[in-house]
């Protein structure tokens, strides 16, 4: 969050709430074994993408 410009308090709470669901949904957990929070599948089939987060600072990677 450092990195980001926050324009007002309604801007602020959409990248607080976009935060906190990349990090329950989508980012390992080395504690949890590699997995998140709220669990996730496996997926082993389909073409792997990479999904940037807050303009590109973070990324996830799923299978589409």
């Amino acid at each position: 969050m450092d990195h980001l410009i926050i324009v007002d308090e309604r801007h602020l709470r959409k990248l607080l709430r976009e935060y906190a669901d990349y990090y329950n949904e989508l980012r390992t957990h080395l504690s949890l074994n590699k997995d998140v929070p709220l669990g996730r599948p496996v997926q082993s089939h389909g073409v792997l993408r990479q999904l940037p987060h807050f303009g590109g600072l973070h990324h996830s990677f799923v299978r589409m």
